[in-house]
């Protein structure tokens, strides 16, 4: 059985297909725990309404829950919305307190998966022995056909990430040789127990974006392992504003991108910081000249690890400032 962990905030629209896709699996079965980050909008109705429509079990629990799940699904509810780790993390105590699960496979709410997918997890597992994290092929939803992410790589000057083979077709893009893989995508990577039980939980500190770049840096000689078979096709960014193929980040996602990536430099490679530094401001000015000014605000804002801009305020409560910025009143510092 293979362990699924889905974090949600505000994802109305796009989780009842991902619960659906999921239910699909053939030749592995999944357990799902839905991690709702606090949501305005109706994401706790539909998931309700999706799983009294199904004949599988579900059952709804409040955050930390006392013991493993039982049912199919499980609904965990945070009263706080502890950003994409902190979600990650409760979803992740609930899973591995089943001694029977060994992979954990996170997922984000906008993806769906193939029938297949979950098998093919599960054979790459066996095949690869110890590993920290395995990804899958991720292709676009929006432009089918399309990679996005097979796995990526680190600047080791910049901090700057990059997705591997990402706007390729499926036969143009060649494997990744072993030992290549910096991190693999937030949006569907597969974590090990043992990987886990080494290295920790994710740092929530981060809240978003770099998160599953700092815990991949943590895997010490554990390798990094790419699953061609296992696809999942993923909108991307539909609650937080992620960039795209078809639009800029917001400014939420710039700000958090540029702050952890200044984070993850000066924790992983310090002497890297006045070069990463330079690199970031000068894709900062090319918003500015394409006249993108709040989202280049963001993101200076976010470069020098100072408070968000109004933008970004309005999108936080005080509770979720706590878990962004670790203190209380950070969203008006």
């Amino acid at each position: 059985m293979i362990a699924v962990i889905i974090v949600t905030y505000n994802s109305a629209d796009v989780i009842r297909s991902c619960l659906e896709s999921l239910t699909r699996s053939e030749g592995e079965t999944v357990r799902v725990v839905v991690v709702d980050n606090a949501s305005t909008d109706e994401t706790v109705q539909t998931i309700r309404d999706w799983a009294a429509g199904r004949p599988g079990s579900f059952q709804e629990c409040p955050a930390h829950m006392p013991g493993p799940p039982r049912a199919q699904c499980t609904l965990v509810r945070s009263e706080v919305n502890l950003g994409f780790a902190g979600g990650v993390n409760l979803g992740l105590e609930a899973q591995m307190a089943d001694p029977d699960c060994d992979l954990f496979w996170i997922l984000n709410p906008d993806c769906e998966v193939e029938p297949t997918t979950a098998a093919a997890f599960r054979r790459c597992a066996d095949a690869s022995g110890r590993f920290a994290l395995m990804g899958s092929r991720i292709l676009y939803l929006e432009a089918p056909g399309l990679v996005q992410s097979d796995g990526g790589r680190v600047g080791r000057w910049t901090g700057i990430c990059r997705n591997i083979n990402q706007g390729l077709g499926p036969k143009a893009a060649r494997r990744p040789e072993a030992g290549f893989l910096d991190f693999i995508s937030g949006a569907s990577m597969v974590a090990s127990r043992h990987f886990i039980e080494t290295a920790g939980l994710m740092r929530a500190d981060y809240f978003l974006y770099y998160e599953e770049v700092e815990w991949a840096a943590r895997r010490g000689s554990l390798p990094l392992v790419l699953c061609e078979e296992a696809l999942v096709h993923h909108h991307g960014g539909t609650a937080i504003g992620s960039g795209s193929v078809t639009r800029r980040a917001s400014p939420l996602s710039l700000y958090f991108n540029y702050r952890n990536r200044m984070r993850f430099v000066a924790q992983i490679r310090p002497w890297a910081l006045p070069v990463a530094g330079m690199a970031s401001l000068a894709r900062i000015v090319k918003l500015a000249l394409q006249r993108a000014w709040p989202e280049a605000r963001a993101a200076l804002l976010g470069l020098f690890q100072l408070p968000p801009p109004e933008a970004v305020r309005s999108m936080l409560s005080e509770e979720a400032a706590e878990h962004a910025f670790g203190r209380r009143g950070a969203l008006h510092a």
